[in-house]
């Protein structure tokens, strides 16, 4: 192996210290933000703003456009960082800056990138992403209905789109649209929408079980007139956006079940060691030691798969995505990384007995989060079948 190969199993000097910077804001700006989300479904209307200012904000947007030029697992590190102290704050971050300002920055015009970019790296503006529609689930593409004709200098939009997340507090919302119902899925357009434009607007805001500080909406579109100059690459090839940002949505996912689970394994270490039964520490059992180990091994290979996939993600060129070893690997690291913080959480609420099934505790409020993971960005029985699809394409048929 030459020596400039990459590692996936140690992190760099520097990714080490862009995981400590992000460690250290998440404890010390964020984690005293997480109870009240939590308690009272709360958005700190400063939050971005601060992000933003500390530099974690447009994280793999170029300096030009205001953001830090990260590559993918330098912006992974970020997300695992904050998702220890804050996982809701770090879903909003993640939905503002993958979904909405990298998808601009990949996918927009340079009048676009320039108008938009800025305000979304300093947290000045929140983006959000509306893809998912109600009555569609998995099949978002298929059965979208959300329709846009053009009509002039603009295009109209009219339909919904449900479970946005950061839908009740964007400022700006990449809208995805059928502009040639007729041609299914390669009739998909994607727009810029600024949140201010008539015709838009929140029909409810959703109350949740779990990251219940990020904040989670049905956006309606009547009659809603969007300039035309907010098309976001050509008409009708929406769907080569939706794909690839698909998968760099499951890369970037991983992080953050990754930082929920170590959060998980830190505070069960310490809890089996101060509580105490039939006059010892819990942690001297035998069978206590089993559970906790499970977890550090689950946690570990969370770790190596996460690092690999956000290491190969960050070196797809745009325009890939949506097929191919990448298409298989995002989605197989999001499936494994849901699919075992599961997993470690319900291990550490069984090692915290009934103070982990206490709806105020930390460790509560982890558990709650994990099913998410399992649902959004493509059921875990999407992602089996977008694995398998990969692995059988060249099986003959019939």
């Amino acid at each position: 192996m030459s020596s400039n190969a990459p590692d996936f199993f140690e992190l760099d000097s520097d990714q080490r210290e862009i995981l400590h910077q992000a460690d250290r804001y998440g404890r010390n700006e964020l984690y005293p933000l997480s109870e009240r989300m939590d308690a009272e479904e709360w958005w700190p209307d400063d939050a971005f703003r601060a992000i933003g200012a500390a530099g974690f904000l447009g994280a793999t947007v170029s300096e030009e456009y205001g953001g830090a030029g990260m590559d993918l697992l330098d912006a992974g590190l970020v997300l695992q960082g904050f998702s220890r102290w804050n996982h809701a704050m770090a879903l909003s971050v993640v939905a503002h800056d993958n979904l909405c300002a990298n998808n601009i920055y990949r996918n927009g015009n340079e009048e676009q990138k320039r108008k938009y970019l800025p305000g979304l790296c300093d947290g000045s503006k929140i983006g959000a992403l509306g893809l998912t529609e109600p009555g569609a689930g998995s099949d978002a593409l298929g059965s979208m209905r959300t329709v846009a004709k053009r009509d002039g200098d603009h295009y109209v939009l009219n339909g919904a789109k449900i479970y946005i997340t950061n839908g009740p507090v964007a400022d700006i919302v990449l809208v995805y649209a059928k502009t040639d119902p007729e041609k299914g899925p390669k009739g998909i357009s994607a727009f810029i929408v600024e949140t201010d434009t008539p015709g838009f607007k929140v029909a409810q805001k959703l109350t949740k079980m779990g990251y219940r500080g990020s904040q989670t909406a049905e956006l309606v579109f009547e009659d809603c007139r969007v300039p035309a100059e907010n098309l976001v690459g050509a008409e009708n090839e929406g769907v080569g956006i939706v794909m690839s940002g698909l998968d760099l949505e499951r890369a970037m996912i991983s992080p953050l079940c990754l930082g929920i689970a170590e959060r998980a394994l830190e505070l069960s270490t310490d809890y089996v060691q101060t509580r105490k039964q039939f006059g010892r520490a819990i942690g001297s059992f035998q069978m206590v030691q089993s559970m906790l180990a499970e977890m550090y091994v689950h946690v570990e290979t969370m770790r190596t798969f996460t690092y690999r996939v956000l290491s190969a993600g960050a070196r797809m060129e745009i325009g890939e995505g949506g097929r191919g070893d990448i298409h298989m690997l995002t989605a197989a690291s999001v499936m494994y990384a849901a699919q075992t913080v599961n997993k470690v959480l319900d291990l550490a609420v069984q090692l915290h007995g009934g103070a982990g099934y206490i709806w105020e505790s930390e460790i509560n409020r982890l558990f709650r989060s994990t099913k998410l993971l399992e649902i959004g960005a493509g059921t875990t029985e999407v992602r089996k079948m977008i694995i398998s699809g990969e692995l059988l394409k060249d099986m003959p048929r019939g």
